[in-house]
């Protein structure tokens, strides 16, 4: 009795939509994954990556402070470059079986070369050319299936914070693959993408915004940068 009392105690209701609700590693496809997503309003975060549903989880202080901040850097990035739109928490749809909700997206406009476009139900489609996922307690998924799956939709650029390991990893995709892009001397990294998007990695990771924004302040008086700008008019 007590085993059967259990199990009847974690189902959970139908959606006021009348829907079965998204539950850990449901096995759907991205249509009807949506359609459920949409009818739990309660529900902040859920991905479908490779056909497997993963739900969110309560945010620590650890994921939102790293969040917070790779938000700034990607804002003031994209408030100084007009052909580059920031997306943070944006749910894309990477094809019948995926559809992630990466912590931040910057994508390339469209008449600029990029390869995403917002569909009628207000959804990204196609892969953002960089991806910012903060890693606080979901690093084996982050750099595991959910990085196969970016990769395979040609996500040219993944930034991975592994916030309890204190370890930040930038990669480009070469031939399918993610290789890791190599820091310059000082700490810093640069986006291969977006000229002047610049990362002071040790600053990121000690928290440290005025160093972060300086880096990147650096980065966007450069000429690659200004040079990247013009050819946007």
């Amino acid at each position: 009795m007590p085993l059967i009392a259990e199990r009847r105690a974690d189902v959970r209701s139908p959606s006021p939509a009348g829907l079965p609700p998204l539950q850990n590693g449901d096995r759907l496809n991205s249509a009807e994954f949506l359609r459920r997503y949409e009818a739990m309003p309660e529900v902040k975060k859920a991905e479908l990556i490779d056909g497997t549903v993963f739900m969110g989880w309560p945010v620590s202080t650890e994921h939102s402070e790293a969040d917070g901040l790779a938000h700034l850097w990607l804002g003031v990035y994209s408030a100084h470059t007009p052909q580059v739109v920031f997306h943070p928490n944006a749910t894309v749809l990477l094809g019948p079986r995926n559809a992630p909700q990466p912590d931040a997206s910057l994508c390339l406009k469209t008449d600029s070369g990029g390869h995403t476009r917002i569909n009628a139900q207000k959804y990204l489609v196609g892969p953002p050319e960089l991806v910012v996922e903060i890693a606080a307690t979901s690093a084996s998924i982050d750099l595991g299936s959910k990085a196969k799956t970016y990769a395979r939709a040609g996500v040219g650029e993944y930034l991975v914070w592994r916030t309890f390991d204190r370890q930040l990893e930038w990669f480009g995709l070469e031939a399918g693959l993610y290789v890791p892009l190599e820091p310059e001397p000082r700490g810093l990294l640069r986006s291969r993408t977006f000229p002047g998007l610049v990362l002071d990695v040790k600053a990121m990771l000690a928290l440290d915004r005025a160093r972060v924004l300086a880096a990147l302040e650096r980065g966007l008086n450069s000429p690659a940068h200004r040079a990247f700008v013009a050819r946007s008019r």
